[in-house]
């Protein structure tokens, strides 16, 4: 008996009778690109200190600085997002990449808090297109069943990135200055772009290594994808009620997450009497739990769509869930006598706010179709102008009324948007089908 050899095409594209598995390498992909974009956005934060003191800057002045990034990553969430849409997610997110890279290098040159604020106001622009484009990128390579997961972890990598990249700012710094990192920061944002362009395609027929078996189980769940660039309908996707309930949604979790974010190490200090190693310990334990949240939520939400083949159901229950236990425990934590107990209950809180996030952009690939980037990049400006309010609002709420009234705020807006996630249809696509634009 002899054996027929396997042709070497079979093998490069990986043929044979085991569908391959592409869409998860695409994944890790994107899961990189989230870790890199939160690595340069806590990098911001991480120098302010060695910025303020080599130019003098006040904190007013370095605040204003910073929002100027803010401003603009909140601004142009849309246009990233229609970026993305309109030229396709390979060559749209390799140029954002590419841009913000390239102006974070520039900020190293800064000579001022002028030119550091031009600079900045750039990153922004061009980070802002970063999940927007990269939630349409999965768009068309991710299963339904698996889109809460993959939503899951690639959040879950922006919280890793958040957590990892102070440790080493601090260590470039102390060895060189607070311009190396922002250097060397931006050489790991081109290669991943150059990397990128080469690897990703944007539908899965486009890609030689995605075999028969795959592009069959992606065609059957997601349907063939008509070529050529599409009009984005912005008027139906603006006009449509569920955008804006999306959205407000959105908002709520990003108030509540930006005061954590901001804020949650200054109450540890001011309400709690925590000293710096211990504020330093104790702060980062509920953004742990949150990440673990962020893999738990998506997970559970793919499993319950799996077992029910529901999807409206699916997303709903775990929102549902995670947002009113977030109020819940919350509550509990600002009202507990005993520092301990209160950061457990903390710990609570951020891990069931975290369990939505990722069904809140797996949402956004239901609802958005071959438009995941635009109706993504509209529910996240919500969600940024949220951050935003939250990072001006709670210093003002605090000190008027004291850091209670600031968590009950945070309780409030969780229980509301359990109350908009009822509202929210992930079976019902926010536009018609559009005309193809050769």
């Amino acid at each position: 008996m002899s054996l027929s050899p396997i042709p070497l095409s079979a093998i490069v594209s990986g043929g044979g009778p085991r569908p391959s598995r592409v869409r998860y390498m695409v994944l890790g992909f994107v899961i990189a690109a989230y870790f890199i974009t939160y690595m340069d956005r806590v990098l911001l934060s991480a120098s302010v200190p060695s910025i303020e003191k080599e130019f003098g800057f006040t904190t007013i002045t370095m605040g204003w600085v910073l929002f100027c990034y803010q401003i603009a990553y909140a601004l142009f969430q849309i246009p990233g997002g229609w970026l993305g849409d309109r030229i396709g997610p390979r060559l749209a997110m390799a140029g954002v990449v590419v841009w913000w890279s390239t102006f974070t290098a520039l900020t190293s040159f800064s000579w001022g808090a002028t030119s550091m604020a031009i600079c900045l106001f750039l990153v922004g622009m061009g980070e802002a297109g970063a999940f927007p484009i990269a939630n349409r990128a999965l768009s068309r390579w991710m299963l339904p069943s698996e889109r809460g997961l993959a939503q899951g972890a690639t959040h879950a990598g922006s919280r890793f990135g958040g957590a990892v990249t102070p440790v080493m700012v601090v260590a470039l710094i102390s060895a060189y200055s607070w311009r190396a990192p922002f250097l060397i920061f931006a050489v790991v944002g081109m290669v991943w772009a150059v990397f990128w362009y080469r690897f990703y395609r944007n539908t899965p027929a486009e890609h030689a290594l995605v075999n028969d078996g795959e592009r069959d189980t992606i065609t059957a769940a997601l349907g063939h994808f008509a070529k050529g660039r599409r009009i984005v309908p912005w008027g139906q996707i603006l006009s449509n009620p569920q955008t804006w309930l999306l959205s407000a949604m959105y908002f709520c979790y990003g108030y509540d997450i930006g005061v954590f974010l901001s804020w949650f190490p200054k109450y540890l200090s001011a309400a709690r009497g925590f000293d710096l190693a211990q504020m330093g310990f104790y702060a980062s334990l509920p953004l742990i739990a949150g990440l673990i949240g962020d893999i738990s939520g998506g997970l559970t939400s793919d499993l319950i769509l799996k077992r029910t083949g529901n999807v409206k159901f699916a997303r709903r229950i775990v929102s549902v869930v995670g947002f009113g236990l977030s109020s819940v425990a919350v509550t509990l934590a600002a009202l507990a006598a005993d520092p301990m107990i209160s950061i457990a209950w903390f710990c609570l809180g951020v891990f069931a706010l975290e369990l939505t996030v990722g069904v809140s952009w797996a949402v956004t690939l239901d609802v958005g179709g071959e438009f995941a980037g635009s109706a993504s990049a509209v529910m996240n400006t919500l969600g940024n102008i949220g951050a935003s309010l939250a990072v001006v609002a709670t210093p003002y709420v605090a000190k008027a009324y004291g850091w209670g009234a600031a968590f009950g705020i945070i309780a409030g807006l969780a229980l509301l948007a359990a109350l908009l996630c009822l509202t929210v249809d992930a079976s019902r696509r926010l536009y018609a089908t559009e005309p193809i634009v050769a």
